[in-house]
């Protein structure tokens, strides 16, 4: 099994849409349109467009030339602006088999190469005990937790906080 990373590309977008409307919520944003359409889909692809080794780094997850999943480190701005936020989402179907620790390893590499950054930061839901394990084996390391700072489906839930300086 090959992982590799990929530069979204506007022919993608019919993958993209499957790959958001086929995810496990459970652990993301509501942010996340649902259903994801391919209109949606079209517009995050314009939108990565513009800011692709600018001020983010946004890959497609293969498996053997597959998408899977998506994965990006985006930087802050302000007195935050050394900072990036990493985020990723996975097809339930390939978890527990190291695909995002392989990722989340080459989009670091990555976004410390192009961007003008010193940290990624990752923020997590407390009971999200497989992104805690990608993190930590990544060199990420807990840095705070936020008590019931996520209400989602009319439920509290604590937020980690987790951070990688660049070597």
């Amino acid at each position: 099994m090959r992982v590799s990373l990929k530069k979204w590309e506007n022919r993608d977008f019919a993958s993209l849409a499957k790959l958001c409307n086929d995810i496990d919520r459970t652990y993301l944003t509501g942010r996340l349109p649902y259903p994801y359409t391919d209109d949606d889909a079209k517009w995050w692809l314009d939108m990565i467009k513009k800011h692709e080794g600018k001020d983010g780094v946004y890959r497609a997850i293969l498996v053997d030339d597959t998408i899977v999943g998506n994965i990006s480190i985006e930087q802050k701005q302000d007195v935050f602006a050394k900072d990036a936020e990493l985020g990723y989402m996975l097809d339930k179907r390939y978890w527990g088999k190291g695909i995002m620790s392989k990722a989340v390893s080459q989009i670091c590499e990555s976004a410390f190469a192009e961007l003008d950054i010193v940290r990624i930061s990752a923020e997590i839901f407390a009971g999200n005990i497989a992104s805690a394990k990608v993190l930590t084996k990544n060199d990420f390391c807990l840095e705070g937790l936020k008590k019931s700072a996520i209400w989602k489906n009319e439920q509290f839930y604590d937020l980690q906080m987790y951070g990688r300086l660049k070597k």
